[in-house]
């Protein structure tokens, strides 16, 4: 392998929508052979966010520790994720706040938010909903007109949204959260993370505490709140009409997709499909959602 053609391999991998097991591997491949021949950090972090997406967290925290040991912005960031969440099976705040604060001060607004949550749930600091406010407050501005999918617009409008409902304004923390939504959808159409279908699920039940669900209006990250209990919806793509249905099976919950079974609404953001494509990417071309049964 050149560099050259490490380099074609891992723009091909950007290109794939829906990547298999071999694709994961000549992908992992090309980096690590970037990785030995340049020594570039931002490869070395590449390798860790790959492993993190794929939760495979002691593979991760490696690259990302050695990917910061040489000034790498978001590896610094990124460790602070594997000690305050534990993902390595210990967490860290101490270790997490140490991260988080060191990739704010080199400018990183993810970071600058986690150190916000810090104070607001008082772990390794003392607990400031004063100072997490301010912050998430002063983020706003430097968030509202992103220029890439990675910008945390969503996480810090989702953050403002439950302030202003906490203060009483339903009306402007839905309009956050309608926005954080849209933005989020198409971060997610691009590259389906775990961590950001869990921001998506958790917003969509924020929404529905706030605003009455309507049936008759309803989009596919509606699904995560219609399929946490017994019911059907159905929505159509190229001509044809699609169904999905949550039942309980031999007492188990579970979703029910074509031919498809999946344990809960997290499994079937995953993994749902449509002729090789995931239903996160043909979210532009999938239409008239409906609630058949509830």
């Amino acid at each position: 392998m050149t560099v050259s053609e490490a380099n074609k391999i891992i723009r091909r991998y950007y290109n794939n929508t829906n990547p298999t097991e071999d694709d994961d591997f000549i992908y992992t491949e090309a980096l690590k052979f970037l990785m030995d021949e340049t020594g570039d950090p931002d490869v070395i972090n590449e390798l860790g966010a790959f492993y993190y997406g794929k939760r495979m967290f002691d593979l991760a925290l490696r690259y990302y520790e050695l990917a910061a040991e040489k000034g790498n912005l978001y590896a610094t960031s990124n460790l602070g994720y594997i000690w305050y969440y534990g993902r390595t099976g210990e967490k860290d705040y101490q270790k997490a706040f140490y991260y988080f604060d060191k990739a704010s001060r080199m400018g990183d607004l993810i970071a600058a938010y986690k150190v916000a949550d810090m104070y607001k749930n008082g772990y390794f600091v003392e607990k400031d909903y004063q100072k997490y406010k301010a912050a998430i407050e002063e983020l706003y501005p430097k968030v509202k007109n992103p220029r890439r999918l990675n910008d945390p617009l969503p996480e810090v409008f989702s953050r403002l949204a439950r302030i202003r409902s906490k203060e009483g304004d339903a009306e402007e923390a839905l309009r956050l959260y309608d926005r954080a939504r849209d933005f989020l959808a198409r971060r997610i159409q691009n590259n389906p993370f775990f961590g950001d279908l869990n921001v998506m699920k958790w917003m969509t039940e924020d929404i529905y505490r706030l605003r009455p669900f309507d049936p008759e209006n309803v989009m596919l990250y509606d699904l995560y709140h219609v399929l946490k209990s017994p019911a059907k919806a159905a929505f159509g793509f190229d001509g044809e009409t699609f169904e999905a249905e949550a039942l309980e099976e031999n007492g188990e919950p579970a979703i029910r997709f074509g031919d498809g079974w999946f344990r809960d609404t997290d499994d079937f953001f995953r993994k749902a499909e449509i002729d090789g494509e995931l239903l996160t990417y043909l979210y532009d071309e999938l239409y008239d959602f409906r609630v058949t049964e509830k």
